[in-house]
């Protein structure tokens, strides 16, 4: 079994306990990212144990090649003093050398196929976390705002806004009957620097009549001065 579908029953089952509560997003997303530590974990376990056993059959296959090679040696020795029968029994033990070898050459052979894709998920994996970790902030920021706009919302559509606003409004007509009333109290009273501030006035006022007076006077002492200067012309 592969380290993605091993993860994928993992993560399911757990996802579906989840749904089942009703869980948020965050404590789903935080689940999701332990899990995928924990079989990281597990999965570089699992390769340590997987290079030692590859170290292992390796060493194993080099000795039995050696032991092979000097089975060899001892068959050609044996020939060199005509000696048939020791010579046909190293060579022998050179063939189950070389056999043995040869079978724990397939073995070496699947344990790196295994210990290839083993490596290949893993990095898949890494990448995965790696990805699943810089999305996580962004998630539980998008709950939050989703939540604090859900929390706005129930309280617009409660009515508890609009309660609180309609007080205001009756503080404020509290607060307009209250001016009114010290206004009441104000009306029909002068300070002394409302009286000179009303002379100051009634002084200009009477400053800007004769001034217009006199500026009437004037237009009027002109018109009679053409009129009486048509008619003698006129006579003439």
């Amino acid at each position: 079994m592969g380290v993605f579908s091993r993860f994928t029953d993992i993560i399911n089952s757990n996802i579906n306990a989840i749904l089942d509560k009703a869980e948020d997003p965050e404590k789903m997303v935080r689940l999701i990212i332990q899990e995928m530590e924990d079989t990281l974990v597990e999965v570089r376990s699992a390769s340590a144990k997987t290079i030692a056993a590859k170290k292992d059959v390796s060493h194993q296959i080099n000795k039995l090649l050696d032991e092979s090679d000097n089975w060899q040696s001892k068959a050609e020795l044996a020939l060199s003093k005509d000696r048939d029968d020791l010579a046909r029994a190293a060579l022998q033990e050179k063939s189950k050398a070389a056999d043995a070898a040869q079978t724990l050459g397939k073995e070496l052979q699947i344990i790196e196929d295994e210990l290839t894709k083993l490596q290949s998920e893993t990095g898949q994996l890494q990448d995965k976390l790696a990805d699943a970790k810089s999305r996580q902030k962004t998630i539980i920021m998008r709950q939050n705002t989703v939540n604090s706009r859900l929390q706005v919302k129930k309280r617009l559509d409660s009515g508890t806004v609009d309660a609180a606003m309609g007080k205001f409004e009756q503080f404020e007509r509290k607060i307009d009957d209250l001016e009114s009333q010290v206004e009441a109290y104000d009306i029909g009273k002068h300070s002394l620097r409302d009286e000179f501030a009303s002379l100051e006035a009634d002084g200009k006022i009477e400053d800007e009549l004769a001034a217009l007076k006199q500026k009437m006077q004037g237009k009027n002492t002109k018109t009679a001065s053409v009129t009486e200067v048509k008619a003698k012309t006129k006579k003439a």
